[in-house]
């Protein structure tokens, strides 16, 4: 093939190289002087009656230019639920430890809401036993957590509070009640409820009620159990290892206990009940607590 006007062909486009050296398209393809005529390519003459004629030519395709490709299809793919064990967790960000959500339902009835509970007693007062058939026999998943249990998972270095409260004591405490906080944030997440036991004393406001409120949330519906000061005695002797605590160590807390009277919080005395009846009764005090939610 050859140009209309006889004039070379430019030389071939290496790939990753611009014009040939030396060439420049104005070169080859001056302008005619004035008043001439550019020659045109000649015209191909008609084709003859009953002929289609050639095909149409088709332009070409430049042989450095890359084959059509179609882009991708774009498909969002969901990543998995973020678990803990079988439960998914709600969307967002994990619970973190400074934030403190509320108690996610608090509906009239408490067999079926979630709640978090806090039951305060002296030693002996029957908290580990009540919180446990509270929470074995609702119709809801429902935790227990106990302080205590969960200060002597330190085992080598426990500060044993019958040695004497005092720095170290106080530490392990307060790092216990963080992590029952923290526990009980996570099951309320999940829907399950909780009720957490612990021995808060009226006269320490900040490092109990306040500090439970501030680690669990403010919908935590704290209830006292305490029975006579005879039943706590007879109850404490039935104990064994660092649980049992002298008779002098059990009636100074029990007097301290008795600070709750006034308070505006529940209190139930289960001198003459048994657990399953204290349990009951709890369900009672709490419906109450959920209608009109104590002050503290």
């Amino acid at each position: 093939m050859q140009h209309a006007v006889g004039s070379p062909l430019p030389p071939p486009h290496q790939p990753g190289h611009g014009p040939a050296a030396g060439w420049s398209p104005a070169a080859h393809h001056p302008e005619p002087p004035p008043g001439a005529h550019r020659a045109s390519a000649p015209v191909p003459p008609p084709p003859a009656p009953g002929y289609p004629g050639p095909p149409p030519a088709t332009p070409p395709v430049p042989p450095h230019a890359p084959p059509p490709q179609h882009a991708p299809i774009a498909r969002h793919i969901p990543p998995p639920p973020e678990t803990t064990g079988h439960v998914p967790l709600p969307p967002g960000p994990p619970v973190a430890a400074s934030s403190v959500p509320p108690v996610p339902n608090a509906a009239s009835d408490p067999a079926t809401s979630v709640l978090a509970v806090l039951l305060i007693g002296p030693a002996g007062a029957g908290k580990t036993s009540v919180a446990k058939y509270w929470a074995d026999h609702r119709r809801v998943p429902t935790a227990h957590i106990s302080l205590d249990d969960v200060r002597e998972w330190v085992r080598s270095g426990f500060a044993d509070p019958q040695s004497g409260w005092n720095d170290h004591s106080e530490a392990q405490y307060r790092l216990a009640r963080r992590t029952c906080g923290f526990a009980a944030r996570n099951f309320l997440a999940n829907g399950i409820s909780c009720i957490l036991d612990d021995a808060v004393f009226p006269d320490r406001p900040v490092v109990g009620l306040g500090g439970w409120k501030r680690h669990v949330g403010p919908g935590l519906l704290p209830v006292v159990l305490l029975p006579g000061l005879d039943v706590v005695l007879e109850r404490n002797a039935e104990r064994a290892g660092n649980r049992r605590l002298t008779d002098e160590e059990v009636a100074r807390i029990h007097g301290r206990m008795a600070g709750w009277y006034g308070s505006g919080l529940p209190i139930i005395d289960n001198s003459q009940i048994d657990v399953p009846e204290t349990a009951r009764v709890l369900d009672d005090v709490l419906t109450r607590s959920i209608a009109s939610p104590p002050s503290w």
